[in-house]
């Protein structure tokens, strides 16, 4: 795992499992300072349980986890208990996904989610009237994870599958794809692939820096009414397929 930092960046990775001798040889030859520490165990869910607030957004969502109490001024209610998986809302990408989901109309809809992380959007799909999800992630922790958060929250409607590519399925009226650049870069005609004319997409993971790209790439593809938001220099965008 890589984690940005102001000044550095932290990267995590089982002991032993690394050549650190050539990564002292790249810091060396690049002028970067590096500092290795073994991080010993601990109850890491304790840590998490008290250091995890829930994410309200007024009125409309909380996302908690099992231990906090409910609110009753919100509409929808999703419990997570993200383990290893990305997505509790906190993170800016999740948050702005969450918000751009509020302004769409999923009632009766079709809907894939690419990269379910902890399966947040795909519940908050259901919550909203979806009548069909499919959940895709090629990651073992996160495909568990999610398999626990839609029971927790008593989701029918969603199927779970692991998988490192869109299958050409039936089409589907919703789009959500939380990643990065490059993985939907890499997807983009997978992702043509299950639209339909007005399928509605949102995208999210990426940079400012990256809108231009992202832009170019999408009206290649055929898609319009390209509008981004941005939160803490994240950027999500939501566009429509029109051919």
């Amino acid at each position: 795992g890589m984690e940005e930092t102001t000044g550095g960046v932290k990267a995590y990775a089982n002991e032993g499992l690394v050549d650190l001798e050539s990564i002292k040889a790249l810091a060396s030859s690049m002028n970067l300072a590096l500092a290795v520490n073994l991080i010993e165990e601990e109850n890491w869910n304790q840590t998490w349980e008290s250091n995890f607030d829930p994410v309200v957004i007024p009125g409309k969502i909380q996302v908690r986890a099992h231990f906090h109490e409910p609110l009753d001024t919100v509409q929808h209610q999703i419990l997570i208990t993200p383990k290893m998986s990305f997505g509790t809302g906190h993170h800016p990408t999740t948050k702005m996904m969450m918000l751009a989901m509020l302004e769409i109309d999923f009632k009766g809809k079709r809907v894939i989610d690419f990269g379910t992380g902890t399966g947040i959007l795909s519940i908050l799909a259901e919550k909203l009237g979806a009548i069909h999800i499919e959940a895709i992630d090629n990651d073992d922790w996160s495909i568990e994870n999610t398999n626990e958060n839609i029971l927790a929250n008593n989701c029918t409607n969603i199927n779970l599958k692991k998988a490192d590519t869109i299958e050409p399925i039936n089409k589907v009226d919703i789009v959500l794809a939380n990643i990065n650049l490059n993985v939907i870069s890499a997807a983009i005609n997978q992702i043509v692939g299950i639209c339909k004319l007005q399928t509605q997409v949102l995208f999210s993971g990426f940079l400012p820096t990256d809108y231009a790209q992202m832009e170019k790439l999408l009206t290649l593809h055929k898609f319009i009414n390209i509008k981004a938001i941005e939160k803490n220099n994240w950027l999500c965008i939501q566009c429509t397929y029109n051919a």
